[in-house]
């Protein structure tokens, strides 16, 4: 009898497991979670109050002193100092494609005033637009121009000419200046120092291979 009672009482713990095991897809409860916080994290939607941060917003700005990964150094420079325009530079140097992309940028954001050959005649002036005849780059005025007089007026504006800053980070704004000088340098300007050295070239060559 005892031993009857012992098996009787081993099936049912081994049916009650099993039952606890397996609820046929049923179970809407699955126990006690540890960390539930980790389990249903909550999403915040961009620019919706957030009560994780003291001043309530979701969206972050940037850790000070990071910066985003494929993003340039920020520059010093700050509207009317035109004293450090003239002095302002860069040590990037840009391969062929990169030149080329400089002068893509420029007949997207700069021809249509400038013209696509840098003498003024873009199609805002020719067609009537404008009564004044923007800058012509291949003027000696111009030629001599620094390159960190452009950059400023790339990034503030300058005269008729507006700010350009929203559409070209910093590097595009140097690749645009480096195919600019090395335009004017063929018609007179300074020799051209933006081009990349030869084992940069190979290098940025390699890269685009990997």
């Amino acid at each position: 009898m005892n031993k009857t009672k012992g098996i009787v009482v081993a099936v049912l713990a081994i049916a009650l497991g099993l039952g606890a095991c397996n609820s046929g897809n049923m179970r809407r409860n699955p126990g006690k979670i540890y960390a539930p916080d980790m389990t249903y994290s909550q999403a915040y939607d961009a620019y919706t109050h957030n009560p994780n941060f003291a001043d309530g917003e979701t969206s972050r700005l940037p850790v000070n002193g990071t910066i985003a990964r494929g993003h340039e150094l920020p520059d010093h420079l700050v509207e009317g100092d035109t004293n450090a325009y003239k002095t302002f530079t860069t040590s990037m140097r840009f391969t062929d494609a990169e030149l080329a992309e400089g002068g893509r940028l420029f007949n997207i954001y700069c021809g249509v005033c400038h013209g696509n050959k840098l003498d003024g005649q873009g199609p805002l002036y020719t067609s009537g637009k404008f009564v004044a005849m923007p800058a012509n780059l291949k003027d000696s005025k111009y030629l001599s121009m620094t390159p960190g007089t452009m950059y400023a007026a790339i990034k503030f504006g300058k005269n008729m000419m507006g700010s350009y800053a929203s559409q070209l980070d910093i590097k595009q704004r140097w690749m645009v200046i480096a195919y600019i000088k090395q335009i004017q340098s063929e018609n007179g300007g300074a020799p051209f120092t933006f081009g990349a050295k030869e084992e940069h070239t190979a290098m940025a060559m390699e890269e685009t291979k990997h």
